[in-house]
């Protein structure tokens, strides 16, 4: 695999607006192609027989099923508004137009 130099990471430095002096570009360097290394080794593996992880957990879609439940009735939500319609609350305008 291609190794990071100095003249790509100026480029990269350049394309982000991001000024590093030679210490943090060096850092950058070494840890760029230590990146690479490892997946130089990841590749190396023989992974034809391994399915794709999908999940990261062998549960998968735990949810609970949707139940329709009258909790509280019209009425009742209303009988404490300070200001209410007929089927709906009033509150002030919060959109000029």
């Amino acid at each position: 695999m291609k190794k990071i130099n100095e003249e790509l990471i100026d480029q990269l430095a350049h394309l982000a607006r991001l000024e590093f002096d030679q210490q943090a570009k060096q850092n950058i360097l070494n840890d760029l192609n230590r990146i690479l290394d490892y997946i130089d080794q990841l590749n190396e593996l023989d992974t034809s027989n391994i399915e794709p992880l999908i999940y990261l957990t062998p549960n998968q879609n735990i949810l609970r099923e949707d139940e329709v439940k009258e909790v509280l009735k019209k009425e009742e939500a209303l009988a404490n508004a300070p200001k209410k319609d007929s089927d709906y609350f009033r509150v002030p305008k919060v959109i000029q137009q």
